[in-house]
């Protein structure tokens, strides 16, 4: 019962503060520039592609500047992978089955080279997100474009990022060092990390597709959640937040799209406000990504949903829904695989809960 009690303080607790206004103006500054940019020559649609690769900002995010350049960069091939073979999806009409095969395979690869290099936020997250958001909105542009535009917002965001160099000019010795090798024990526990990954986002992709979903990325997208916990009470707690979360963020998007005298989209320009409130939103979640992961998703939630209006139009009530049932079964699913499939027992001496995933 006192165990119970204390993963129950737990969801509610927020970390103390890490230099989170710095991270979370890198990623807004890094996620602001190219969609005002798209706003004023006026293609806000293409905002989808220019945030993906702005997100870029938000790994490394206390690291020394060459170390996090290092690390933005293999976390760029996360992302912009997602977003090339997303679009790609797109432009071939590849949906549904083709998908969710798609998905769950490039969601274990991402996984293994997740844990390879020591990716910080852990796993390939926001690679499947991106990659199930662009294969589900139609291409406006020439493929080539769509995926220009990811490419030099992450470049901008890798810019920013460093940027703070040109005021220190430190330069640690020895930062940017090739990762070691896996040892056997820990290689055997990315595959058996990749392996939850492909079968929580191939089952909850599959469950999204049976149950006649326009959007089963979702649900492969949050079965992913708990998968980046530490341990089993981590990531029980990641996939209640992801649910708590998201819930608590729809309220904000039916507050934005439903028509009435409370939408501000009342009163501003429609596409202008909604990419105003993505760069904002941005920011509030890198302000709480790292201290609470529920906050964080009550922002994020109006990011992904506002992007996705953008890009194409929806019935915002079947957008609000289709998002709370398929993260409920997502995050379900993966709670379940993260139960279900574990590794060997650990060995003497290493910390219990340590995986791939959570290495330094």
């Amino acid at each position: 019962m006192r165990k119970l009690l204390s993963h129950a303080r737990d969801l509610h607790q927020i970390g103390p503060a890490n230099n989170d206004r710095l991270s979370a103006v890198r990623v807004a500054l890094s996620v602001a520039a190219p969609s005002l940019f798209l706003l004023a020559i006026g293609r806000p649609e293409l905002t989808l592609y220019a945030v993906f690769g702005g997100l870029t900002a938000m790994y490394g995010r206390n690291e020394s500047h060459q170390l996090r350049l290092k690390h933005q960069l293999q976390a760029a091939v996360v992302l912009l992978g997602g977003v090339t073979v997303g679009t790609l999806l797109a432009v071939n009409h590849i949906h549904s089955w083709g998908l969710v095969l798609v998905e769950a395979l490039l969601a274990g690869v991402g996984s293994f080279y997740s844990d390879r290099v020591r990716l910080k936020p852990n796993g390939p997250f926001f690679g499947i997100l991106a990659l199930g958001a662009c294969a589900s909105v139609p291409v406006a542009v020439p493929f080539g474009v769509a995926v220009l535009i990811a490419v030099a917002s992450a470049s901008f965001s890798l810019l920013v990022g460093f940027a703070g160099w040109l005021r220190v000019r430190a330069w640690k010795s020895g930062a940017t060092r090739r990762a070691p090798a896996l040892t056997p024990p820990l290689r055997q526990a990315a595959v058996v990390h990749a392996a939850r990954y492909v079968t929580a986002v191939g089952v909850a992709g599959s469950i999204g597709v049976l149950s006649g979903s326009g959007y089963p990325h979702w649900a492969m997208a949050a079965a992913a959640v708990p998968l980046a916990g530490a341990d089993m009470p981590s990531a029980v707690h990641r996939g209640i937040h992801r649910i708590v979360g998201t819930f608590l963020g729809l309220g904000v998007v039916a507050l934005v799209l439903f028509p009435g005298p409370l939408s501000p989209v009342q009163y501003f320009p429609a596409t202008t406000l909604l990419v105003l409130l993505v760069i904002a939103c941005q920011f509030c979640t890198e302000l709480f990504m790292a201290r609470h992961y529920g906050w964080a998703m009550v922002f994020f939630t109006p990011v992904i949903l506002l992007m996705t209006e953008l890009a194409a139009h929806t019935d915002p009530g079947r957008l609000i829904t289709e998002r709370a049932a398929e993260t409920l079964v997502g995050a379900l699913t993966g709670i379940a695989v993260v139960v279900l499939i574990r590794s060997r027992k650990r060995r003497p001496g290493r910390p219990a809960g340590a995986s791939s995933a959570d290495l330094p």
